[in-house]
This record gives structure tokens, sequence and C-alpha cells, in this order.
């Protein structure tokens, strides 16, 4: 039996979907415990690696290549039921980070060690007795990793990352200091797109959201001076430039209250990387300095853009 046959037959016991029994799935599995056509079961590994990666093991090991822009077919068809079945788990990292990375559990890679063995019948049947106690438990590991935070009086928690990170400083730093009072009409994660999304007030500003991937990380509006603020969560691209003002006026060329045009940064190292691409008459805040605000206007200090 080849070991791609194998695996089939591995996750079959485990009584898997049969979807999740497809060559993919099979190829992330060998991948994940760096197995080739020769190598024996107890040889497996569970190393930190991304999809990248498996593509890569498949097409050297097996002969078999999968095009780049199939890794969210992995992610979708393997990983993401791997992982919710505690078959793997992740790193933490936000899932756009290039840092975010995938291993087996120890329990899975003790399994897999034992498969083609006198042991296997046993450790298939504690490990499926388990199943639902270590479903919980990895569940439990992932939320622990979640950041609490509070947006409009309500509690929400954002994923692991840098991005959300400085994401859940504007909500907590930044807007009580540069936009008290003000309501969060919009603000995404990075698993969960659009975690608030008031439309109804977005529509009676004058704009509505289409596209996630044109609105700013964060919208807030401060009714008291009826002035929105667009506000961008930088930590490797996506700054207030030229190029991405003039998308947000196309956007809301209907909406008549003040906008105010903000770039977060989570440090000063990383705002100086962006420095020179910044639009004028837009506002910087660095959340290693949530007391202070760069202004990017000469004439005026922070209000709507002209």
């Amino acid at each position: 039996m080849s070991k791609i046959e194998e695996a089939r037959a591995f996750l079959k016991e485990l009584n898997v979907p049969s979807k999740q029994q497809a060559d993919l799935c099979c190829y992330v599995l060998l991948a994940m415990a760096d197995i080739k056509e020769d190598d024996n079961w107890a040889k497996a590994t569970n190393k930190w690696i991304r999809i990248h990666d498996v593509l890569t093991f498949t097409k050297d090991s097996y002969n078999v290549a999968y095009a780049e822009n199939s890794r969210e077919t992995f992610r979708k068809q393997a990983m993401h039921h791997f992982r919710n079945a505690a078959f793997i788990e992740d790193n933490g990292k936000a899932t756009n980070s290039p840092n975010y990375r995938y291993r087996l559990t120890e329990e899975m890679l003790d399994l897999i060690r034992s498969y083609g063995t006198s042991a296997w019948a046993d450790k298939k049947e504690e490990f499926l007795a388990a199943h639902e106690s270590l479903i919980s438990l990895y569940e439990s590991k992932r939320s622990m990793l979640k950041m609490p935070v509070n947006i409009n009086g309500n509690s929400f928690t954002f994923s692991p990352g840098k991005h959300n990170e400085l994401q859940k400083a504007i909500i907590e730093e930044f807007a009580p200091r540069f936009a008290p009072n003000s309501e969060c009409l919009y603000i995404g994660d990075t698993i969960e797109k659009d975690l608030v999304k008031n439309v109804d007030k977005l529509r009676e500003l004058g704009f509505e959201i289409t596209l996630h991937d044109k609105m700013p990380d964060v919208v807030l509006y401060r009714a008291d001076k009826n002035w929105i603020y667009f506000v961008e969560s930088v930590t490797s691209v996506g700054p207030m430039d030229p190029k991405r003002i003039k998308e947000i006026e196309e956007m809301t060329a209907n909406v008549t209250a003040g906008k105010i045009y903000v770039t977060a940064f989570l440090d000063f190292k990383t705002f100086k990387h962006f420095s020179e691409t910044l639009a004028w008459e837009t506002e910087v805040w660095i959340a290693d300095m949530p007391d202070h605000m760069i202004h990017l206007n000469g004439d005026k200090f922070l209000g709507p853009r002209k």
C-alpha cells in the first residue's frame, strides 16, 4: 500500500469525514508528520510548518504539485478541520502573519508513531476515547490567546497578532484621548472580518460598507463635532498615503461629516519606515507614545481634512 493510501486508511479509522480523506488532506497529514514514501510511521515529527511548506513537501516528496494560490483550499479543507479535531494546533499568530505555523498535537504525534505496530489498536482507542476532551483542550488553548476588548460598552475578543494588538490600542488608548465619546462604527478582526459593523449608522452618515478590503481598519464617529475618524492599523502595509486617501474619498463621497484620517503604528520604528509615504493633512498616532500625535497638516492640529 502506498503512503497516501496508508494515510487515507489512518484517517478513516479515526472516523474522519470522507471529504477530509481526500488526497489533499492525506498529503497534509504526511507533510505534517514529515513522512516520505519509504519512511516508517515511527519516524514522524511535529515541527512547526506553513501551508507553503506542505505544498513544497508534496511536490518534492510525492511529485504532486499544487499551485501556490491553492493555500486557501488547504486551509479550509484540511487545516481548519484537523485543528478543530485536535489533530493539529497553530502557534497563535495572526492568520495573515508570515510567521503563522501549524504542527501535529503531541497526542496525534504519539498516535501516528504507533501506526502499523502492535500498539496501534490500543493507542487508537485511547485517542478516540479522549477525542472530545482533546478538542475542548485545544479550543481552550486558542481562546486563552485571544485578546479581550471593550467596544461601545460590549465585550469582544480579538484574535492574537500584532495587527489586532494595535487595533485594541486604538479602541482603548487612542479613542478616549483623541476621539472622546466616539462610537465605533466599524472594526475588523484578522479572522472575523466584520467584528463590529453598524450599517444603519454608516448609511445615515452617507455611505455603506461594500467590500471589506476597502474599509479602513477602524471607523469612529464623534457626534458632538460631527467628525468621522478613518484609522488604519499599520504593522506591515496600508498607511494613509495619497492613494489610500483617494480610495476612501471616493467611497465616502456622500458623507458630509468632517473626515479625519489617522495612521496608527505600534512603535516609532514602524512609523519611520512609512514616514515618507504618508499623505499631508493626515494624523499619526503611535501606541508606544499614546498621549501624543503627529500632525501632517502644518496650519492646524487635529480636525477634518479640507
